[in-house]
């Protein structure tokens, strides 16, 4: 689903319960629109910024960091940790800042 529409036109469309955006994702027919409204439009309308169903607002510059700092060397694993740690800190921080306080951590 996520390959074919957004995050937020997914969610915009079960709210909305749009069940022909649904349907224009390949694989999805009829039923299946049909029923990820039914099973979802409650969960969606109740998500809030820390519990989104799809992903985090700052997932990219986390995978960019992440990605940036197992290129210098650094294990994957550890990585995560920290970064895990530094998302909560900073919520709205920029790859850049995500690298540079993981490097004082590592």
């Amino acid at each position: 689903m996520l390959s074919t529409l957004s995050a937020a036109e997914i969610e915009k469309a079960i709210l909305l319960s749009d069940v022909n955006v649904l349907k224009s994702i390949k694989g999805i027919g009829l039923k299946t629109a049909q029923r990820i409204i039914v099973d979802l439009k409650d969960k969606v309308g109740k998500s809030t910024d820390e519990n989104d169903l799809f992903a985090d607002k700052y997932n990219t510059s986390k995978e960019e960091a992440l990605s940036a700092l197992v290129m210098l060397g650094f294990t994957k694993s550890n990585v995560e940790k920290v970064l895990d740690k530094l998302v909560v800190e900073f919520q709205q921080a920029s790859v850049e800042v995500l690298v540079k306080e993981s490097l004082k951590r590592l």
